[in-house]
């Protein structure tokens, strides 16, 4: 990517916050009827780098640039000069090796997020600061028995985790399976969304927009709109979908074609599972098998109500226009052609880990709250038990080797996914229900005015990290705490 201006590069670095308060609303309707979604392009993908012989070293340059995301030239930020960045491709018991550079004007970070591996030192530690023009060698050792799965990377310093990833800082991991599905062809699709505004620059968010959450006016799928896709009847493709949104839920359909859900995060069903819509809160992922039907199919987001701000600021649309959140074609599947062969019989798995008989540590009560607006900020707070984040706080000590439970509440008017780094959390309770199966998550929806248990079994690693609320604005504003295993 070309270099941009120093100015272009502090705003979409998140520190253009007197732009954003001067001219945000302005910016987004420039943004609407300058630059609206251009499809067609054939679908593409990142590049892929893949592990050998147990290892993988990678160098990632976060820097601003100029590149076309979704038919327009657009000065965004980008790691080694794409959006998304690089695909990451290891297998359990491998050690990935990342050198971050950063070329932004602020500082950033690098979260690995989803993976189960250790949040000390330079591993998954999201309290590492690495500042403009320097770099930080990370490593992470995955364990020789990490779940298979679809995972990804992206910025965590506190603040501006939204304002960089809005502006394209983003790319995929994927676990690689001991024994794969047959497949004519496996694709990579991480969805993202962006505003621009007159001259191609990353908009300012709001006030009104990070009391939301921001939501942008492309919809893009590996940095494109509406791209096309083609494949024969009768084919079986694997489609590894990440939701890389700040705060859009992504509510999936594919009409017309057979899909069938591998897993959801990560690891796998022990059988692959039929499904007509799949739902992905941000940062969610889902491993996807597409039986191909004759036909021209589109592959789109539904609207989906996430709440609103009614009875705190009276009643607000999530996003500047929820009329164009409702239904969104990401990309268009055509199926024609001689019928391929029957595809293989998908390899059973083995049933995960159940944690609802296991014995319980501790019980635990997190609540996420929406505040009134602050004096003198015109701001509402965002918090965990009635605390804004403090990076040299521990907010929660939790004794290794152990299993705990977790009663997430939400009093608020709007959906916040929970997000813990490094363990999995298994689903045990949503609204006084429990499920029938056995759910693994890393983000958990926990619904307005709702609850949700999880419980977690806190192995392996020692050290501090945090969960939080991945609406990635009110993480930024609060609603993020720190935990320490030990």
């Amino acid at each position: 990517m070309r270099p941009i201006s120093r100015r272009s590069a502090l705003l979409v670095g998140g520190l253009g916050a007197a732009a954003t308060a001067a001219g945000g609303a302005g910016l987004w309707w420039t943004a609407s009827s300058r630059f609206s979604p251009i499809a067609g392009a054939d679908f593409t993908e990142p590049d892929a780098l893949h592990s050998t012989n147990g290892g993988l070293q990678v160098r990632l340059e976060a820097a601003p640039g100029s590149i076309r995301l979704g038919g327009h030239q657009a000065s965004v930020l980008g790691y080694n000069g794409g959006v998304p960045g690089p695909t990451l491709h290891l297998r359990g018991g491998d050690v990935l090796q990342i050198e971050l550079v950063n070329s932004l004007a602020v500082p950033t970070n690098l979260h690995v997020h989803g993976l189960h591996v250790s949040p000390q030192g330079n591993g998954d530690n999201v309290f590492v600061v690495v500042q403009p023009g320097r770099s930080f060698s990370y490593e992470y050792l995955l364990p020789a028995d990490h779940p298979p799965g679809i995972y990804w990377y992206h910025p965590h310093h506190h603040g501006v985790v939204a304002d960089q990833i809005f502006a394209g800082l983003f790319g995929t991991i994927i676990v690689e399976d001991t024994d794969p599905p047959a497949t004519s062809r496996d694709r990579i699709m991480a969805i993202s969304d962006i505003t621009l505004d007159g001259s191609g620059s990353v908009a300012g968010a709001s006030p009104m927009d990070r009391m939301i959450g921001r939501e942008g006016r492309l919809v893009l799928v590996n940095g494109h709109s509406n791209p096309k896709l083609s494949a024969r009847p009768g084919e079986r493709e694997r489609w590894r979908i990440v939701n890389t949104c700040v705060a859009r839920y992504l509510r999936l359909r594919l009409d017309g074609q057979q899909m069938h859900l591998l897993g959801m995060d990560s690891g796998r069903f022990p059988t692959p599972k039929p499904v007509d819509e799949l739902l992905l809160t941000p940062g969610n992922r889902a491993d996807v098998l597409v039986t191909a039907v004759e036909g021209e199919s589109a592959f789109r987001t539904m609207y989906y109500n996430r709440g609103s701000m009614a009875g705190m600021m009276g009643p607000a649309p999530l996003g500047p226009n929820s009329r164009d959140a409702r239904d969104t074609v990401l990309a268009t599947l055509s199926v024609s052609g001689t019928t391929s062969g029957a595809p293989l019989p998908v390899p059973a798995q083995p049933a995960p880990a159940d944690l609802r008989t296991a014995v319980v540590a501790a019980h635990r009560q997190l609540t996420l709250g929406v505040g009134g607006l602050g004096v003198g900020t015109g701001m509402m707070s965002f918090t965990i038990n009635g605390r804004g984040f403090n990076a040299s706080r521990t907010d929660t000590v939790v004794a290794a080797q152990t299993v705990e439970e977790w009663t997430l509440l939400n009093p608020s008017p709007m959906d916040h996914p929970f997000h813990l780094h490094v363990w999995p959390m298994q689903v045990v309770e949503e609204s006084g229900t429990a499920p029938d199966t056995i759910v693994w998550r890393d983000v958990v929806n926990v619904p307005a005015s709702g609850q949700v248990k999880v419980r977690i079994n806190f192995k392996e690693f020692t050290g501090r990290s945090v969960y939080h609320c991945h609406i990635l604005d009110h993480e930024d504003q609060g609603m993020m705490g720190v935990v320490e295993v030990r």
